[in-house]
């Protein structure tokens, strides 16, 4: 399934992910630029409706939940990134990564951990 948003969406998804849950007065107070009430709350419908979040009545309000892990949008990201910037190469993705000049020393030698993990569990 592909998992897609806007960055509006992905903002208040990442509230939600953070948080676990929230109404709509407190996604918009932890969003970092000042939306309308209004705005939020039609960003959140919109994403009900794609079946990314779900709602249980509060009082008089709504607490919305993530119905999408973090991690699936960030592997369905990738994979759409991949594919339209990269031609579809990871390894064109990967070597845009290590040529960034901000990357630490620590950052590229736990990379090169990951890589080895993963070589290792393909080893007979």
């Amino acid at each position: 399934m592909e998992i897609s948003f806007t960055d509006r969406e992905l903002d208040v998804m990442a509230v939600l992910w953070d948080r676990g849950s929230a109404t709509v007065a407190e996604v918009r107070e932890a969003l970092t630029d000042t939306l309308a009430y209004t705005t939020v709350l039609t960003i959140l419908r919109i994403l009900h409706d794609k079946g990314y979040v779900r709602h249980e009545e509060e009082g008089r309000a709504h607490r919305y939940y993530p119905r999408v892990e973090r991690q699936a949008a960030g592997e369905s990201a990738l994979r759409r990134l991949t594919k339209k910037l990269f031609k579809g190469s990871p390894e064109l993705l990967l070597t845009q990564l290590v040529s960034d000049r901000g990357l630490s020393d620590d950052e590229m030698r736990r990379m090169r951990e990951l890589l080895d993990e993963r070589l290792g569990e393909g080893a007979p």
